[in-house]
């Protein structure tokens, strides 16, 4: 994922509510996502060359997700896949501050990552790239892309916002919701921040919704989590466009 921004407690009616872009380059083989067969209480994507994936739920109401985080150079050689974060934890019963704590622990085997787990109660998020270890998190409104945390980028500032008001108005159906994630308008230059790729790359991954030749969005997903632990989960395949159907939704009540 790049781009993900959730409300946490932060709506009467909902616990979790969290729109997410996942980026990648468009020959990544994966797959749209749904009930696994090998695990058939996960609802999730499937990232076919490492097996692990960027987001997903379980029928018990557990979450987790993952974005990279943006740092040209930097490289661990031979990293376990971030993808097998998301996998291990809607995989196991440990609680997310356990989890959390686990995989801070072995930190170091993974290129830069940012992490959130939610285990039905508690709401975590994790990264390799900051100080301090886990962080149990409070109710708000939040954004995360290739930084740590509420790093002021354009489209997170802009999502949060544009978050915040469907919380306020209560238009929290997908389609008051799909059109934050599909918006492919780049930031102007002067607000552009300045991670280490060229400015006509720069200028590109500002988009909420990324739109190039062999990287891009390749799915937008939205997950609600209800006070009475009901979840709606819609993922819509950007990505290639002739994947049928472009979109699936699950309801867990």
């Amino acid at each position: 994922m790049c781009l993900i921004l959730f409300s946490f407690r932060a709506h009467a009616e909902h616990e979790l509510v969290l729109l997410a872009n996942r980026d990648e380059f468009h020959d990544r083989p994966s797959q749209q996502a749904d009930f696994w067969v090998d695990a058939p209480d996960v609802i999730a994507g499937r990232d076919l060359q490492s097996g692990g994936t960027w987001l997903g739920v379980t029928t018990g109401g557990r979450m987790a997700a993952v974005t990279n985080v943006r740092e040209p150079g930097r490289t661990v050689v031979n990293a376990r896949s971030r993808g097998d974060l998301v996998r291990s934890f809607l995989l196991s019963r440990e609680s997310a501050a356990a989890a959390a704590d686990s995989m801070y622990r072995e930190k170091e085997a993974f290129n830069g990552f940012n992490l959130l787990l939610y285990d039905t109660d508690t709401l975590v998020y994790l990264s390799n790239r900051t100080s301090g270890g886990p962080r149990v998190m409070e109710p708000g409104i939040y954004g995360l892309s290739n930084a740590a945390l509420d790093t002021p980028w354009p489209k997170v500032e802009k999502g949060k916002a544009a978050l915040r008001r469907a919380l306020a108005d209560g238009s929290l159906d997908t389609h008051a919701l799909l059109p934050i994630l599909e918006d492919t308008s780049v930031a102007d230059d002067e607000s552009l921040p300045s991670t280490g790729v060229p400015l006509d790359w720069e200028r590109t991954l500002s988009a909420p919704c990324i739109c190039s030749e062999s990287y891009g969005t390749r799915a937008s997903t939205i997950v609600r989590i209800a006070g009475d632990g009901g979840i709606s989960f819609m993922e819509k395949t950007q990505v290639p466009a002739s994947v049928r159907p472009r979109a699936v939704t699950f309801e867990l009540l």
